[in-house]
């Protein structure tokens, strides 16, 4: 935190120019940040005396310790850092999306010699053509799979024509689901385009051809008494059929456009506001999907959709033409001139008044109104099952402020690959961005309690570390991975676990609070070992639902990173430790030999004539057997005892 920041002083150095400004409380955490048009006259706004900001904003200026600015040349320029400091930083008194999605795209790769169907999650600027974005990855996948199959493409990832008869074709060619362009010979490039070709057309909106032929495909096959090839087709035809029934909208042909309707409790200062999207590509309905608004209290609709506009649209992949509103944003102009720099080409808001387009925002509104009364008990009980369950736990330990919770576990079968997790919870949901696995370096027996130490040694050190090399940057310590520590940190285990955590921790000069999951003889969390008592939690409330799936999950992490480093030592070979032997080259060894025992016997000629080895490489396979062998015969005791 910046000391003796004198608020009043520093509204009257405010410059009279566009920026973004980021306000700070007194632990130096960013709790909101805006753009704004005049900095000097929207910051002073804040400061002044009430004028009818609602009791969010009032609560949110008297927690500011210090502001900071950052000037730029337009209010566009303001509006793109705003938007990538929100995103950064999500802070607590932000209106922020709380569905953080992004939608797949349908890729054909056509800049390949023989091009692939696959899914796509960013719209590159390469030779390949996309179709999309569509609202379910599960349909894409459908779709994929059916034109593969119905025009035997590849999905396999051999770089062609390069590979064409290296290796024996997988098993979708002996299936009869791919024509093989890898095998020379099974089809010619022209075939096989002709094919992508069909595809191409299929994914444009030209499901007559396609229908037409799989349907002279299936009476050919009965007539010709192949039922089984038949009944191929004809579910291959049901398929088609089933993806090209979607509902037409609008009757413009080709538009673009999305469709926004709001609905929200402005009499609940803490309710979510949900927004209702229809959109529509190519004159077609694809999908709608609804968004929640967190942290709404106190704010205008058209402030919440300004908001939505600027997260959502900041992270989607594709920008419509045209966006349809309920009424109209402050900050119309300069939100069209972002979206259109986005896109490279011009995209309009619009509020329609009458007509067709007025009533599709009609429609958009009661979805929202309903989907927003449909999940308010839902979301009731999720709040309890998350954040009421972690107030639950802070009035039981005593701790008002909880908030994040790190949970710590250790994996091993008799010492073998030593491994620790690290989980992390924030407002009873788990953050799987911060979670952290640890290979056990120092301790080569089972011996929990050491390897719990290095780990627990480990992590705070380096936030540490991140910490000080932070600021002597003069960077924000949220930048780091390990800056940020727990309110409660929890412990797979009681008083045993514990202690050793609260050792590492007074050797750091750290003072967090730490409390003992224990588990029953059932191996069931039964409470929590907190300042030496064990604190028995009712088994019905959601605190003690909350503290059984941490522990679960903390498990669950350990030891399927432990089933990960068993499942790679046993697949482990030895040309994996020659040093510049790589998977390609070890791949092209495999091939050129029979087995590893032809390799070991190779002299020196036998190795060169690999022809993906170097000289140098052929050197390093003859060196590494033959320095290898004595070693070996030295490890064993001449009376042959193990």
């Amino acid at each position: 935190m910046q000391e003796k920041f004198d608020i009043q002083e520093e509204l009257h150095k405010l410059p009279k120019k566009p920026g973004v400004y980021i306000m700070h409380d007194k632990n130096d955490v960013i709790i909101y940040v805006g753009k704004a048009k005049i900095l000097h006259n929207r910051v002073r706004s804040y400061f002044r005396a009430n004028i009818g900001r609602g009791p969010a904003i009032d609560q949110m200026v008297k927690q500011i310790a210090y502001f900071e600015y950052i000037v730029t040349d337009s209010e566009l320029e303001a509006l793109i850092l705003e938007n990538n400091l929100i995103k950064e930083h999500r802070p607590k008194y932000n209106t922020l999306l709380v569905d953080d999605k992004t939608y797949p795209y349908i890729k054909v790769t056509t800049g390949e010699e023989y091009p692939r169907i696959v899914m796509a999650r960013i719209r590159k600027k390469d030779k390949a053509r996309y179709f999309g974005p569509f609202m379910s990855a599960n349909a894409v996948h459908d779709t994929i799979e059916l034109l593969n199959r119905m025009y035997g493409l590849r999905d396999c990832n051999r770089v062609l024509p390069r590979d064409i008869g290296k290796e024996r074709p997988c098993l979708n060619y002996y299936m009869k689901r791919c024509t093989g362009p890898c095998l020379a010979g099974a089809v010619s490039k022209e075939e096989y385009r002709n094919r992508v070709d069909l595809a191409v057309e299929f994914l444009s909106g030209n499901y007559e051809t396609v229908t037409k032929d799989l349907t002279a495909k299936m009476q050919a096959a009965s007539e010709a008494l192949n039922f089984e090839e038949a009944a191929h087709y004809r579910d291959l035809l049901q398929s088609v059929r089933s993806v090209s029934q979607r509902q037409k909208m609008t009757e413009g042909v080709g538009e673009d456009k999305d469709i926004c309707g709001i609905a929200l409790e402005p009499e609940n200062a803490d309710a979510d506001a949900v927004i209702q999207t229809f959109f529509v590509r190519d004159g077609r309905l694809i999908g709608r999907e609804h968004f929640y608004m967190n942290h709404v209290g106190g704010k205008t609709t058209a402030e919440i959709l300004s908001e939505f506009l600027k997260q959502f649209y900041a992270g989607t992949p594709y920008i419509p033409r045209e966006i349809y509103l309920p009424e109209d944003v402050e900050d119309r102009g300069v939100i069209e001139e972002w979206l259109s720099q986005r896109k490279e080409g011009k995209v309009t808001i619009k509020v329609p008044q009458k007509g067709q387009k007025e009533k599709l925002v009609e429609l958009a509104m009661e979805n929202a109104a309903l989907i927003l009364s449909k999940d308010r008990e839902r979301l009731k009980r999720e709040e309890g099952r998350t954040i009421g369950a972690v107030k639950e736990i802070g009035a039981l330990l005593h701790l008002p402020n909880l908030d994040r919770m790190e949970s710590y576990d250790i994996s091993d079968i008799s010492g073998f690959a030593n491994v620790g997790s690290m989980v992390v919870y924030e407002k009873g949901k788990p953050k799987r961005s911060d979670y952290r696995k640890f290979r056990i370096r120092t301790v080569a027996g089972p011996d929990d309690y050491a390897c719990m130490k290095e780990v627990l040694t480990r992590r705070f050190s380096h936030g540490l570390q991140e910490r000080e090399e932070l600021e002597e940057k003069d960077m924000d310590a949220s930048f780091g991975s390990f800056t940020k520590f727990p309110d409660l940190i929890l412990m797979d285990g009681g008083r045993g676990q514990v202690n050793i955590c609260l050792d590492v921790l007074r050797e750091l000069n750290l003072t967090i609070p730490v409390a003992g999951m224990v588990k029953d003889d059932n191996h069931r969390t039964r409470g929590l070992y907190y300042h030496n008592v064990e604190i028995p939690i009712d088994r019905r409330s959601e605190g003690f639902k909350l503290i059984t799936r941490i522990q679960d999950e903390t498990h669950r992490f350990a030891i399927e990173y432990h089933r990960s480093l068993r499942s790679k030592a046993q697949v482990h070979s030895r040309l994996d430790d020659i040093p510049g032997i790589g998977p390609v080259k070890k791949k092209a060894l495999m091939r050129h030999f029979a087995s590893i025992d032809d390799i070991i016997r190779a002299d020196l000629d036998t190795l060169e004539q690999v022809p993906e080895l170097s000289a140098k490489d052929a050197q390093a396979v003859y060196d590494y057997f033959r320095e290898e062998e004595p070693k070996k015969k030295e490890e064993v005791p001449e009376d042959g005892a193990e």
